[in-house]
């Protein structure tokens, strides 16, 4: 979740704004943020990482996020050919990420199920 910067809370505000703790803590009281923002957001059961126009670091980045949020499954879409289709099954049988997994199968030729630790 996006954390709010005092320029976020100075456009929300609509006035000029000068950072110091009681001001946003009073900007944050007049706006209701405690309410407005869930602070536990759900954990997504299942999510769907699409490697496509991605580089590897980036590719590398989605799926490390996904091990470590909690989510149980995924579906991964790597392409039919290309390095991210080797580098993915790479990264599954012998990377940091190895242990976060349980299961990885070929869904057809360039996606795969995964599913992770609890």
């Amino acid at each position: 979740m996006k954390q709010l910067t005092d320029k976020d809370i100075a456009d929300m505000a609509g006035v000029d704004f000068v950072p110091d703790a009681a001001g946003i803590k009073s900007v944050r009281r007049e706006l209701h943020l405690a309410r407005r923002i869930p602070h536990d957001m759900p954990v997504a059961e299942h999510v769907v990482l699409d490697f496509h126009n991605h580089t590897e670091e980036e590719a590398w980045r989605m799926i490390m996020a996904a091990a470590q949020s909690g989510a149980r499954t995924a579906t991964v879409i790597t392409g039919a050919s290309g390095i991210l289709k080797v580098k993915f099954q790479n990264w599954v049988q012998d990377s940091l990420i190895s242990p976060y997994i349980v299961q990885c199968a070929p869904l057809n030729n360039g996606s795969f199920s995964v599913k992770f630790k609890k």
